[in-house]
């Protein structure tokens, strides 16, 4: 039987943490392009684009994102579309993320005071304009803390790709488990670099938060 170090579980697990990075990136950075676009159609005075972005939110808020993995990865094998996981993975994070950001940025989008509309439409400001220039820079303001306090959730959902084969942190740690048969030194150390990588991002939201409301309070 081959001995495997505690430095090379460590090693192997890092090396998998980078597949969790990059698959985090991407959902984050493509749900937030996505998301964007399903905020403008949500607060749109098209009640058309409002009805459809409303349903899209609905469907991908209300069904489990494990089912939504599994939809991505085997329901295009059904019509004869064969796609890597890692493809899978990151279209079903991405379109997961970009329901829950779109919300997200909606509510920060309402909470601006309504005078700010009506002054920017004193101004004969199209809708367009009055979001680019006057709403969103106030709004995004009050979106960073809850933006990156969800980035956090999409770091610990990339363990759920490992269910349709995409070889992340998670699924890396079942594989050396299975080599090492030390399911609990590899379980601990990749519950540490999973704190590793979220922690911060805890931090940082809570500091966001806590800044925002005390320049609310001054």
């Amino acid at each position: 039987m081959i001995e495997f170090s505690l430095w090379d579980i460590v090693r192997n697990l890092l090396l998998a943490t980078r597949w969790t990075v990059l698959m985090s990136l991407a959902a984050f950075i493509g749900g937030a392009l996505l998301g964007l676009a399903l905020l403008f159609a949500r607060t749109s005075r098209a009640p058309l684009l409002r009805r459809a972005s409303w349903a899209y939110i609905e469907l991908f808020q209300g069904t489990p994102l494990l089912m939504q993995l599994f939809l991505a990865f085997f329901g295009l094998s059904l019509v004869g579309i064969e796609v890597p996981a890692w493809v899978a993975a990151g279209a079903a994070l991405v379109l997961w993320s970009a329901a829950y950001l779109a919300e997200i940025w909606r509510g920060c989008v309402e909470s601006i005071a309504r005078g700010q509309w009506e002054a920017s439409a004193s101004l004969a400001l199209d809708r367009m304009q009055q979001m680019r220039y006057v709403i969103l820079p106030q709004a995004a303001r009050v979106a960073v803390a809850p933006t990156v306090g969800f980035a956090v959730q999409i770091v610990k959902s990339t363990a759920l790709t490992s269910i349709i084969g995409f070889t992340e942190l998670s699924k890396a740690s079942t594989i050396i488990t299975n080599a090492t048969f030390s399911p609990f030194t590899v379980y601990a150390c990749t519950a540490l670099i999973y704190f590793a990588l979220c922690w911060p991002l805890s931090r940082l939201s809570l500091r966001l938060e806590r800044k925002l409301h005390a320049s609310h309070r001054s």
